[in-house]
């Protein structure tokens, strides 16, 4: 009994280790994945606008809100998670860190000034057919996401890209900036999925297309919620699986 015991106690450990390395998978393949899925949301959102909500203007019309989801998720989902796994990237992990740097923060910067376009474009219209701004939680939500990443950008820059800043002040900000940049990003996503359902509620009035009949349009609109939201978890869990993140410049296994 006892060598049976042993036995079991042997298989076990090889069991669970066959069962997590068949659920590994290659970093290079889950980026070509997530580039695709994040390609996919961008090709959807703008086919939504284009079909269903009349395409796009700068006429202060509904066209030109149209503007608003295709820069926000663009911008502020897609672009923005880019921007995030840069650091993942195994050919990061030597050599200088500066060109890495200048990609993420440029990354970043172009996510910001897509989101700020698309602030322009929604407040634009408001503004145009007398609409109040600022009074949905959607808003609200978004507003803060947007003031949060500029925060988070100056204070990066400040940080990480200028030559005077001490060392002792980026070791103490990192795991900071780390953080609010998983948060900011799954505000963006909440922020978008809301928009969504909020621009639906207001768009499928009509009797024939009410969104509680599910019309085409809500069917394809609701899936491109999903689609973002899968796409922001899948970067959060990127960057939060152990064996992707850059090692530590101070451990004995360090690539640096």
């Amino acid at each position: 009994m006892a060598a049976r015991s042993e036995e079991e106690g042997a298989v076990g450990p090889r069991c669970h280790h066959g069962s997590t390395a068949m659920l590994d998978v290659p970093f290079l393949p889950f980026c070509a994945f997530l580039g695709t899925l994040g390609l996919l949301c961008v090709a959807m959102v703008g086919t939504w606008c284009q079909h269903w909500r009349g395409g796009f203007s700068l006429d202060g019309s509904s066209r030109t809100f149209n503007w608003h989801p295709v820069l926000m998720v663009t911008g502020l989902v897609v672009l923005y998670g880019a921007a995030a796994l840069v650091y993942r990237i195994p050919n990061t992990w030597s050599g200088p860190k500066l060109p890495w740097k200048v990609l993420h923060g440029s990354l970043a910067l172009g996510a910001f000034v897509l989101t700020v376009l698309g602030l322009a474009a929604v407040f634009r219209f408001h503004n145009s057919q007398g609409t109040p701004n600022m009074y949905s939680l959607h808003s609200w939500m978004g507003l803060a996401t947007v003031l949060l990443f500029s925060c988070q950008w100056a204070a990066g820059f400040g940080a990480f890209l200028l030559p005077w800043a001490p060392t002792w002040l980026r070791a103490l900000y990192k795991p900071i900036h780390v953080f609010f940049g998983s948060a900011i990003l799954m505000l963006s996503v909440a922020s978008c999925a809301s928009g969504i359902n909020e621009k639906l509620f207001f768009s499928l009035k009509n009797g024939t297309t009410q969104y509680k009949l599910l019309p085409a349009e809500a069917v394809f609109a609701n899936i491109l919620g999903l689609l973002i939201i899968i796409f922001g978890v899948l970067v959060v869990a990127a960057l939060a699986r152990p064996s992707w993140k850059r090692p530590d410049s101070s451990s004995p296994d360090s690539r640096q």
